[in-house]
């Protein structure tokens, strides 16, 4: 059972035409891209990739083309969650078949479920495929928040191996380590929060702005780990303005901007989510010269 998918995994866009259609020969662009800036896995079909807006056949068509794009260089996590369990667990199994690495589950939004619901519903899912699964648990997004106790008995569950943690508390990170054991991975679902979660026993990052700043965060994580602390600070604190302009509106408008700014085109989001403003645009310009990215 694969438990590590590497350090810094890119919570990729989707780019779409100027029709609106998947751009499936630019998400293989990106992927490649993506691999050669410092990503280790890719998540594809995740909230960032506009996944509530994806039909069943063009989210299997995106994992298929991420990963003949990448091969072997990178993981290939798929986003399969949804509100619907059973959905979920057909989106699941079709996923598998595409021979990707692994899922990402996000908690249930709207339906608002119980602790137990949300036990038994990431247990069914789990239950259905071979592959490993990372919960994800985005309470701002979601209108529920996976607590820690139910990640720990999620945990016990042999091909559950990590959570993807965004719910802004250090409190929370805590718990879930304490709770879980050693070989259960965390990640940071928040680029801001990446090196305190670190410090709480965290392993890497599923990452919005590694869309166009890999290299640095990867530096960042892995300076980290090798003791030099105070680099991986300094790092930290020199892509801060990116971890906070790519949300100065709804993610992924901002990084899907970004993406376009920095040479690959991938069109705006679709409805409901609507293109970045022009001031919105210029903010996130300004940072991504700033770091010299552009």
């Amino acid at each position: 059972m694969k438990r590590d998918f590497g350090r810094v995994l890119t919570a990729m866009i989707t780019p779409f035409t100027e029709s609106g259609e998947v751009a499936y020969d630019k998400a293989a662009e990106l992927a490649r891209r993506l691999v050669k800036t410092g990503s280790d896995g890719i998540v594809v079909s995740g909230t960032t990739g506009e996944s509530p807006v994806l039909t069943r056949d063009e989210k299997e068509r995106l994992f298929l083309t991420v990963k003949e794009a990448v091969a072997d260089q990178a993981t290939v996590v798929a986003g399969t969650g949804t509100y619907n369990t059973a959905e979920s667990i057909v989106l699941t199994r079709i996923a598998e078949k595409t021979g990707v690495d692994g899922i990402l589950l996000v908690t249930p939004y709207y339906n608002k479920p119980s602790q137990e619901g949300l036990y038994q519903h990431f247990k069914a899912i789990a239950g259905a495929t071979s592959l490993p699964v990372i919960l994800y648990n985005v309470p701002g997004r979601t209108s529920v928040n996976l607590l820690p106790t139910t990640v720990s008995r999620l945990s016990e569950v042999e091909n559950i191996v990590a959570v993807k943690e965004a719910s802004g508390s250090m409190d929370q990170v805590a718990e879930i380590r304490r709770s879980t054991p050693d070989e259960f991975l965390i990640y940071s679902g928040d680029d801001s929060l990446t090196l305190p979660i670190l410090a709480l026993g965290g392993h890497g990052v599923i990452s919005v702005a590694s869309n166009v700043a890999g290299l640095l965060i990867k530096e960042m994580i892995y300076s980290y780990f090798s003791g030099r602390v105070d680099r991986a600070k300094e790092l930290h604190l020199k892509l801060f303005p990116l971890f906070k302009v790519l949300f100065v509106t709804t993610n992924p408008v901002p990084v899907k901007a970004a993406v376009n700014m920095i040479g690959i085109e991938s069109g705006i989001p679709r409805l409901p989510l609507v293109s970045a403003t022009p001031q919105e645009a210029e903010a996130v310009r300004k940072v991504l010269a700033d770091l010299d990215l552009l």
